[in-house]
């Protein structure tokens, strides 16, 4: 009974209604996607190139028609597991120069990281849909959706692949502004989504507590 009450006290705090084919609904009934983006070693490139970046940069800007989000996720780095596949790799080794190499290579990581935290860096752009953002329908169709709009979404499945097919198009968009720039992109998936959200409310837990069932990651309004 207890843990039903803390469970339910969290997600009422949680503006997620639910997550479903790689898409975030909000409690508001505004629709989010997620896309992992790759860094550029802006520094290391030539001025010819950096001002290409900049340039493909300002032409995306310039394009868009609908806010983003830029996300940067910055977590300690977890070795232990990379340090255990290292042992065992050791104990395996026959060759004994390569095995006496391990050893030390181990060694090396461990000082490395005794001497500060190692942080891991990844990017999202968070992409939005509003049916208010649409300017295609008139004001009061937007109106009577944005006054229930979890209702809608829940229960017309034809509402939600509407709104689906427009912030696909959205993420098309963004998907190819971000290319230009030489930056690789990865959409999220449903399951990835859910891992996502999942460390980021549990930064500590999530390290040692694996994720429950798909269907028990939902979070109902």
């Amino acid at each position: 009974m207890a843990q039903n009450k803390i469970r339910n006290s969290t997600q009422e705090h949680l503006s997620i209604a639910e997550i479903r084919d790689g898409i975030v609904v909000l409690k508001d009934g505004t629709m989010r996607a997620v896309i992992m983006v790759s860094s550029i070693n802006f520094s290391l490139k030539s001025e010819d190139g950096q001002n290409a970046v900049i340039g493909a940069y300002v032409r995306f800007l310039n394009n868009l028609s609908f806010p983003l989000q830029i996300l940067i996720q910055s977590r300690e780095l977890d070795i232990d597991n990379y340090l255990e596949y290292l042992k065992v790799k050791e104990k395996e080794q026959t060759n004994r120069l390569l095995k006496v190499q391990t050893a030390d290579y181990i060694e090396y990581i461990k000082e490395l990281t005794s001497l500060g935290k190692i942080m891991n860096k990844r990017f999202f752009v968070v992409v939005p849909y509003s049916a208010l953002s649409d300017k295609r329908k008139g004001f009061f169709s937007l109106l009577g959706e944005a006054l229930r709009p979890a209702t809608i979404l829940k229960l017309k499945e034809k509402t939600f692949r509407n709104y689906q097919e427009m912030l696909d198009r959205r993420v098309e968009s963004v998907v190819g502004g971000l290319e230009s720039m030489g930056v690789a992109t990865n959409r999220l998936d449903t399951q990835s989504l859910i891992e996502l959200y999942y460390k980021t409310y549990n930064p500590e837990s999530s390290k040692n507590q694996n994720l429950p069932d798909l269907d028990k990651m939902r979070v109902e309004r």
